[in-house]
């Protein structure tokens, strides 16, 4: 989805790659993903980079072509890069033991499609995998860097109901500070 020049360059940063390696490793510790993860909107490979390191088998799915080009030169030797839509995944049912997603659901435009991502996610996943993730928080801050981006930012009071009605149950979110969502649900066995 669209991001201006400004966020382009924070997303591609040394600085920003530096951060996610930071805190990226204690988030995966707290979740089990599992042996074959799907990770959906990777953009320009920071999260990808980290979880080549702590799972076993890593697909990735990004809908601009430009970004799946860069992957693929990055990463190409080490996960399955795909582009396409997290909307209509073009993997099998019960491929996947987690599916993951990381600050990228704001930039999809509706509400709609977000829910269609919910529920692929629901689908390429085997019965007891997760789906699991993070995602921005409005703020005034975060509202200046998306001048001119896609910017559809989840509500975290409702996203549960939006996750249960896409099928999953154990639904967890939490709100945290420093403008943060995360949610982790489970696909029932």
């Amino acid at each position: 989805m669209p991001m201006n020049l400004i966020h382009r360059k924070l997303c591609s940063s040394a600085k920003w790659a530096s951060m996610v390696a930071d805190v990226l490793p204690a988030w995966v510790a707290k979740h089990d993903l599992g042996d074959d993860v799907l990770e959906i909107g990777p953009g320009f490979g920071a999260t990808t980079k980290v979880l080549l390191d702590v799972v076993p088998k890593l697909t990735v799915l990004e809908i601009d072509p430009a970004s799946t080009e860069l992957l693929r030169a990055q990463f190409g030797g080490r996960a399955d890069v795909h582009e396409g839509s997290g909307a209509e995944m073009p993997f099998p049912d019960g491929r996947f033991s987690a599916v993951v997603c990381f600050t990228m659901l704001h930039h999809v435009p509706t509400a709609e499609l977000q829910d269609a991502i919910f529920a692929e996610a629901a689908r390429v996943l085997r019965p007891g995998g997760r789906f699991c993730g993070t995602d921005s928080r409005l703020s005034f801050r975060f509202r200046l860097l998306h001048i001119g981006d896609t910017m559809n930012v989840v509500d975290a009071g409702d996203l549960p109901a939006r996750l249960e009605k896409a099928g999953f149950e154990q639904v967890k979110v939490t709100a945290r500070p420093k403008e943060q969502v995360d949610f982790a649900a489970v696909k029932p066995g």
